[in-house]
């Protein structure tokens, strides 16, 4: 079974999602089908795997190499959807959820997509499936204010401000519309930093906000769950802070039985745990696995039991 590449933290993430033969799984975020085929591989007749992406190619591609799983099922729609995905199908309850966030591989591949910076003739479209916006509304059309706050909060930008000012004025000129155009705005911003990691996280910034990555994250850890039984756990792969300190906070939230703030003498709150942490640190990859895919550098999986 032939996969464009090997996830990131393949074996762990697939060794914490503890699965069960006659199981319901989720995998959130299909991709290249890395994760998808090795929980197939772990089912029984009488299991069940959902897996899910906005982007059609990828599952046209591999629905044709899975199409002999009868217990398969493959829906293009958005993660943040999962409540009303899985009321469709008829399924109260799954056993597990595997989310491995971010742009695959195959994405980044799409050079026609423009979510690398290393094709300068890529469109800046950033769009991974089903969002209504792109990195082209965003450039052009969002003020300096707006361009400002995502530079800031999502890329986490020191040079924000200068980034956001520069756009404003090449766009009185011309549409930004390829890659080398804001390439062209912002490298004499970046001139004494890193280019390459700057360039990175403005790619990360504008994406996040084009298909609201974060917003779409925890509405959806949010809603699974109560679809979660007894002993499921949420298997999450993040890539950058921003996405690691969701889960973080959603698992320390969720693990809690009282969220009152420290000055309340007494609780009030009425919440209960509904999670067990297992990863009481995030599980990052070893050197090898960072030698073999440069993508794993940055990449922490966490882990949570349903109570």
């Amino acid at each position: 079974m032939q996969i464009y590449h090997k996830p990131v933290l393949l074996e762990k993430s697939i060794e914490y999602l503890d699965i069960i033969s006659d199981g319901i799984y989720v995998d959130a975020t299909l991709g290249g089908g890395g994760h998808s085929y090795e929980i197939l591989k772990r089912l029984s007749s009488n299991g069940m795997l959902i897996s899910i992406d906005m982007d059609k190619d990828a599952i046209e591609n591999f629905y044709k190499k899975y199409k002999q799983y009868d217990n398969w099922k493959v829906v293009r729609d958005n993660f943040a959807n999962i409540k009303n995905i899985l009321a469709e199908l008829g399924i109260n309850k799954i056993n597990g959820i595997l989310y491995d966030l971010g742009v695959s591989s195959y994405q980044l591949n799409q050079y026609e997509k423009g979510f690398s910076y290393r094709d300068d003739d890529a469109i800046l479209d950033m769009n991974m499936g089903l969002s209504e916006n792109s990195a082209i509304n965003i450039l052009n059309n969002y003020s300096q204010d707006e361009l400002e706050r995502i530079f800031k909060e999502y890329g986490e930008l020191k040079q924000y401000r200068a980034i956001a000012r520069r756009i404003i004025e090449f766009r009185k000129d011309r549409e930004i519309k390829y890659v080398r155009d804001i390439k062209d705005i912002v490298e004499p911003v970046f001139v004494h930093a890193n280019l390459i990691k700057e360039l990175s996280k403005l790619f990360q910034a504008i994406r996040i906000e084009v298909n609201r990555e974060l917003e779409n994250l925890k509405r959806s850890l949010e809603d699974v769950l109560g679809f979660l039984d007894s002993k499921g756990r949420i298997v999450v792969i993040s890539y950058h802070s921003l996405e690691d300190r969701i889960v973080k906070d959603f698992f320390k939230l969720e693990s809690s039985d009282c969220i009152c703030p420290p000055e309340v003498p007494v609780c009030n709150c009425r919440h209960k745990a509904s999670l067990k942490i297992i990863t009481k640190k995030p599980i990052v990859p070893d050197e090898v696995e960072v030698e073999f895919n440069i993508r794993a550098r940055s990449a922490k999986l966490r882990v949570a039991e349903k109570i």
